[in-house]
């Protein structure tokens, strides 16, 4: 099994959810999160001073997966966030050696 992050844009959250479960994903967890990537921030204007914003808000996505389906899913969500521009995010891939779901006792695969 395996966990894949993802950080993806804020508006391409429902696009890559539906991609998600056209891929056979059963469930998925959201954090809004904050941070910064190759672009270091950005600059705002607010009421005519201009400040830099450090952290660029983002969408964590969550998912555990099985091997099998592994490349579906984060082609999945690649081809979903992706907008072309700086700044779309990026896609991490842990292994997973236990799950187990609390409610019912399964465990491994079965579980997710």
């Amino acid at each position: 099994m395996k966990k894949i992050a993802a950080v993806i844009r804020h508006h391409r959250l429902d696009k890559v959810k539906d991609a998600l479960l056209a891929a056979g994903v059963c469930g998925l967890t959201v954090t809004e999160v904050r941070g910064f990537g190759e672009q270091r921030g950005r600059t705002e204007v607010y009421r005519g001073t201009e400040y830099a914003v450090d952290f660029t808000p983002k969408t964590l996505l969550e998912v555990v997966v099985d091997d099998a389906n592994l490349a579906d899913v984060m082609k999945a969500i690649q081809t979903a966030a992706r907008t072309g521009e700086r700044g779309d995010g990026c896609i991490t891939v842990q292994t997973v050696d236990e799950t187990i779901r609390i409610r019912t006792g399964e465990i491994g695969a079965e579980a997710i």
